[in-house]
């Protein structure tokens, strides 16, 4: 099994101002452990800006964004050096990968992030990876870990994602409110009534609550990658999610026999996506077209591809061969794929019929504004 592990800075910090040395040797010890029997981990943490604040002895926070680059300047070296210390107690080498946005975007720098980590895993060396904060600004920022996570399970096309947090997982209310709460073991389809009850912001020291790991769990399950969010002060946490999932029990992992299920499990949404449908579903591109009626009808019902005609809006800027959303009349997201049209030249033939397309723009680049083999329906 190849798992994608998802480390927030709630879970790092151990509920304290720093980082957890003690919290984050038990998770190497469990990754150590998963991997003597043959299965393939890759890390996504979080905790350079909190590093980076311990290093520089907790000054004043400003939150500002030149601050937070700061401190992931300082901080992520800290991070990695703490991490590589502690792996080479069970023998284990890590290499450091920072990612933005354009990573995800850009099919050749694609390409060379995954070949990257792949060639981790076939030497040995378990990937850590994080955003590069040092320099992301808004327009390359991938926004949170948890979405950050679901892109690198799917360009690894990993078979778990398994996110701990400060949270057992997902409940039927919110338990800080509502004591009766029942914790959710599985969720077949992430529907608005499960979006209603991921809530809002987080903890003090992450970005993103349990609305983020909920958004990162339906990019994952998208293309066939299940998810758990699980508690990451539980005991063998990791090695209880993956366990849970692949149903093997605590067989070959000595005595602690703990291998029932743990957290909230998301199953994976149908078959898994090829690769180049991958890479559409991962991109991060801001691009919107809005449909009208008959569009949508013929993309989600006929197998048709996008034409102009089908176009009523666009937002947001985009060039030819980039990554869009495409949206129903009613602005929810039906489908996203490559355009063959920039957006300034799409909004100048929205609405109009092929056959006027070279007239309108002096060329054109066929009758598919969208073709259905650039196309993942979601």
């Amino acid at each position: 099994m190849r798992a994608v592990l998802k480390l927030g800075s709630s879970v790092l910090s151990g509920g304290t101002d720093r980082l957890h040395r003690p919290r984050m040797v038990d998770l190497i010890r469990q990754i150590a452990a998963l991997r003597s029997l043959g299965h393939e981990v890759v890390l996504v943490s979080s905790g350079a800006v909190l590093a980076g604040w311990e290093a520089l002895n907790f000054p004043p926070r400003e939150r500002t964004l030149a601050e937070k680059q700061l401190l992931a300047a300082v901080g992520q070296s800290a991070l990695m050096h703490t991490y590589s210390t502690l792996a080479e107690l069970y023998g284990l080498k890590v290499g450091q990968i920072l990612l933005t946005a354009d990573d995800f975007r850009d099919r050749a720098r694609y390409l060379n992030a995954r070949t990257t980590l792949t060639a981790c895993l076939s030497r040995g060396v378990l990937p850590i990876i994080n955003e590069n904060d040092a320099v992301a600004v808004e327009e390359i920022k991938v926004g949170d870990n948890d979405s950050l996570s679901a892109f690198v399970a799917n360009m690894l096309e990993a078979d778990l994602l398994v996110i701990l947090t400060d949270a057992p997982g997902l409940f039927t209310a919110d338990p800080r409110k509502f004591p009766d709460a029942v914790l959710i073991p599985e969720v077949a389809r992430i529907t608005p009534e499960i979006w209603a009850l991921a809530g809002g912001a987080g903890s003090a020291h992450g970005t993103g609550g349990m609305h983020t790991k909920v958004q990162a769990a339906e990019i994952a399950t998208r293309a066939g990658t299940g998810v758990v969010i699980a508690p990451g002060d539980a005991p063998e946490a990791f090695v209880r999610a993956v366990q849970g999932f692949t149903a093997v029990g605590s067989a070959g992992l000595g005595s602690t026999g703990l291998g029932e299920a743990i957290g909230t499990r998301f199953l994976a949404a149908g078959s898994r996506l090829e690769a180049r449908k991958r890479w559409i579903l991962a991109d991060t591109s801001p691009g919107r077209v809005l449909l009208d009626a008959g569009a949508a009808l013929a993309l989600r019902e006929r197998g048709g591809s996008l034409l102009a005609v089908g176009v009523r809006g666009v937002e947001g800027e985009f060039e030819r061969g980039q990554t869009v959303r495409l949206l129903t009349p009613e602005g929810a997201e039906l489908a996203r794929g490559l355009t063959r049209y920039r957006s300034a030249d799409l909004r100048r033939i929205a609405g109009k019929r092929s056959m006027d397309t070279q007239a309108t723009l002096g060329y054109d680049y066929g009758p598919e504004v969208v073709h259905r083999d650039d196309l993942v329906m979601l």
